[in-house]
Formats: structure tokens, sequence, C-alpha cells
């Protein structure tokens, strides 16, 4: 925890100093859940948005009974409504708004270009793209007057290489990567720090099955013979370990990937 974090009170009705709120998009499970579960233990108090409220009412019931602070906010990131709920909630919190993880996302398909389904580009690039545009945009006030203000991007290294199936994913992350860069220019000399985390091959409990429309089995064959893919603790350690550095150092890019994965194509299965 840094000094950008003020220390949470403990006993109830002790308020005399702030907390620093973060938020984390579609944090209702996988990397957004592990991450704030891990932002509740470095001392943040958590706006945990996504759109399963019934998730993120137990989220937040494992965040507190561990000793940490956190709120579920109800958020949809392709609704403009929905995403200036979650500002007002922002606004409504108990200390000052200094990190948001644009987490939210997801892959649909693994069709070529020629048979692509338009309906999973359209999905993806809303909720990839869109999504953290929305989102971030809403939040950008409150986190430039934070004075220490800090934007994570969860995408990916699909976001680097492109590859055969995955060229709606891949375009959506490509272009998360261009945000992310336009946007560091933009808020230059601004107290706001603008992150990238791209990881690689990721073990979470839904990813594989929302992009093969639930088929158990070749959500599986993604990790067959990988003993040690990365979890969603992996990716949540490194979004931390980003957040609280000192904020004059800026993580621009951060590629993460099992040691089973050299490269987005040469994975070792035993």
């Amino acid at each position: 925890m840094t000094d950008l974090i003020t220390a949470r009170s403990g006993a109830a009705g002790e308020n005399d100093r702030m907390t620093s709120v973060a938020i984390v998009t579609g944090a209702s499970s996988g990397i957004g859940a592990a991450t704030a579960r891990r932002l509740a233990a470095e001392g943040f108090h958590v706006l945990a948005a996504a759109r399963r409220t019934d998730r993120l009412a137990g989220l937040v019931a494992e965040i507190e009974a561990a000793g940490g602070a956190a709120t579920a906010v109800e958020c949809d990131v392709t609704s403009d409504a929905s995403v200036a709920g979650l500002a007002a909630a922002a606004a409504a919190a108990p200390g000052p708004v200094t990190l948001l993880v644009n987490n939210a996302g997801g892959a649909r398909g693994l069709d070529p270009v020629e048979s692509a389904d338009v309906g999973d580009w359209q999905w993806m690039y809303d909720v990839n793209v869109l999504g953290t545009l929305r989102v971030t945009k809403a939040l950008l006030p409150a986190l430039e007057s934070s004075g220490a203000g800090t934007v994570v991007i969860v995408s990916s290294t699909a976001g680097h290489v492109v590859y055969e199936g995955g060229g709606g994913y891949t375009a959506a992350k490509h272009a998360q990567t261009a945000m992310a860069g336009t946007l560091r220019l933009e808020l230059c000399g601004r107290p706001v720090r603008v992150i990238e985390i791209d990881p690689g091959m990721v073990k979470t409990e839904e990813f594989g099955l929302v992009r093969f429309g639930g088929d158990t089995d070749r959500a599986a064959a993604v990790y067959a013979g990988v003993a040690e893919p990365l979890v969603a603790e992996d990716v949540a350690d490194c979004v931390a370990w980003c957040a609280t550095r000192p904020h004059h150092v800026n993580i621009d890019q951060l590629v993460v990937r099992p040691l089973a994965q050299a490269a987005q194509h040469k994975v070792h299965r035993a």
C-alpha cells in the first residue's frame, strides 16, 4: 500500500481518515472479482461494478468478512445510462476515486473472417472498446480531481498479435491498446496515470464458456496439457502492483504470460 491510500478506519464512525476508492468493472467473476478482493486487501474501498448483482452481493460479503470495504454497483458498460449510474455511485463514495480498473470484456466465437458473425463482433467491440470508453469518460473528472488518479485497462496479448479465428477479439483488443496509448498522450501533464495490462493465457471459470457459447469441452481444450496457466489472482496481483507504485511511476504496459506460453502461438503442452 502506498502513500496514495489512506488508512481505513478500524471501527464504524471513525471517519477522520479518508479511504481511496477503486472502481472495478466486470467484477462479478474471474479477473474482476479477484482484483476487487485484492484491492480491498490493499486498503481501497472498492466499488465492484457488473450486471449480475447477485454475484456482486456475494463478493461484497466476502470482502467485508475479510475485513475489507466494498460496495456493489449494478452496471452494464454497454449502456450510457448505466455508466452514468456508476459515476453517480462514485460521487457518493466514501473517499476520493483514485483508481479505475477497466476489466469488463470478453470474446465470442472463433470463426474466420469470411464466416464471422457480425453480431459477435459488435458485442466484442461494444463491451471491450466502447465499454472502456464510456466508463473512462464518466470517471475521468473524479480521477483527475483526486490529484492522483490511475486508469488501468485490462486488455490482452491479443492486442499485440493476431491469430486465425480471432479477428473480432484481436481487433477489439488492438483498439483497447490504441485507446490506452492515446489517452496517455492526451493526459500528459495532468495527474492521471494510464496503465495497460495485457495477460496471455488465463484460465478463468467463464471466459472460454462465453467464447464458445457454453460448450464446456471447447472451453477446456484451450488449456489442455498446460499444467499452470495464469489464474485470475495472478492478474489481480499485477493490477495491485501497478496501482500501488508511487504516483510518479507509470507502468505504461505490462505483458504477463504463464511460463508455458512463450508467445501467442507457442504453448508447451504436456
